[in-house]
């Protein structure tokens, strides 16, 4: 388990988090990026785009797997961190910095954790 776990964001059970903020960011965990490995590419929906909460919104690929993201609430996509799409290494560097994934205008939230559930849940 990483040690890296914020506490001021809230988790999925499929390794997203989500801060406070509005709009709110959407990234994925140290935990994901660390079991993904080298991560070379990242699909992400477009500004504008409505998403819902617990589905598919898009793909990491990395030298071992692809993994489908999933979205931690529903809402309008405001921004994509454009930066991870040209290199996304940045996940793997800072997945709570500069390697967020995008940010939603938020309607409502899905079943988020907190860093102690997620951790719970991730030995």
């Amino acid at each position: 388990m990483a040690a890296e776990l914020p506490t001021t964001l809230q988790y999925t059970a499929e390794h997203e988090w989500v801060d406070d903020s509005s709009p709110v960011t959407v990234g994925i965990t140290s935990v994901a990026a660390e079991a993904l490995g080298d991560i070379v590419f990242v699909e992400l929906p477009a500004v504008g785009d409505t998403v819902e909460a617990g589905s598919v919104i898009g793909e990491i690929e990395s030298t071992k797997s692809v993994s489908e993201l999933f979205s931690p609430v529903s809402g309008t996509v405001a921004e994509v961190n454009q930066a991870v799409v040209d290199d996304p290494s940045l996940v793997n560097a800072d997945p709570y910095g500069a390697g967020w994934l995008l940010r939603v205008d938020m309607t409502s939230a899905g079943a988020l954790l907190t860093a102690d559930q997620y951790r719970a849940m991730n030995p």
